[in-house]
């Protein structure tokens, strides 16, 4: 129940003042407001809802799942087990994430279906799956995030000289999109459960990163299929 106190108020002071500011804006700038605003207010009324069920939904199941995926996988498999299913992982959560649906539906929209949007969505996912493998191997080996960060960077530079230039805003989007509310709760839950369970290592430095390193495999995997349809 405290629970389910704190997500209305969370979801209440999220969204209540941007509601109050889009009123206000339509009453002073539209002459006839009324329909926009009753529109907009059972739009908002819904977002409330909707917003607040799905982070009740986070964490009661999402959150815990992860921390026991986590916290299991290294306990009962071998290390390919850990790094294959820490993959699939990335991609099915990458493919269940609302934000990777509507980026990819507006750029296979502006762009008169060019770029279908499932093979962006594929990419997206492929990238994600394989830097949160890259991240359960960092911890598992304790290598140094500076060193995957820096040449994940570079990697990222040397690859935007090679791309189409509409394939540059595109990839970084991507990124951004994948650090949704599907996705960073159960990245961060896998992370922590991953390393409760490993001795001798850090909790607090080796349980956070995963969200950084899951957000570039997009931008290479994007740049490269520039790359292809370059």
């Amino acid at each position: 129940m405290d629970d389910i106190k704190d997500v209305v108020k969370e979801v209440t002071t999220s969204i209540l003042p941007i509601a109050v500011l889009v009123v206000t804006l339509q009453l002073i700038l539209f002459e006839r407001p009324g329909p926009i605003v009753l529109q907009f207010i059972i739009g908002a009324v819904m977002v409330t809802i909707g917003l607040g069920l799905f982070l009740i939904g986070v964490k009661v199941g999402l959150l815990p799942l992860g921390e026991t995926i986590g916290s299991e996988l290294p306990a009962r498999g071998s290390f390919i087990l850990l790094l294959f299913f820490t993959f699939a992982l990335g991609i099915a959560i990458t493919v269940a994430e609302p934000d990777i649906r509507v980026l990819t539906h507006q750029i296979e929209s502006v762009s008169s279906g060019n770029i279908s949007k499932n093979i962006l969505i594929a990419f997206v996912g492929v990238g994600v799956g394989i830097f949160m493998t890259i991240a359960a191997a960092r911890v598992l080996l304790g290598i140094p995030m500076s060193y995957i960060l820096i040449g994940s960077y570079l990697t990222v530079f040397v690859l935007s000289a090679f791309v189409p230039p509409h394939f540059i805003p595109i990839s970084f989007d991507s990124g951004g999109v994948t650090t949704g509310p599907m996705t960073v709760p159960f990245i961060i839950a896998l992370g922590v459960g991953l390393t409760s369970v490993l001795g001798g290592k850090s909790t607090m430095s080796d349980s956070f990163g995963f969200v950084g390193l899951a957000s570039i495999g997009p931008v290479i995997a994007l740049m490269l299929l520039g790359v292809i349809y370059g």
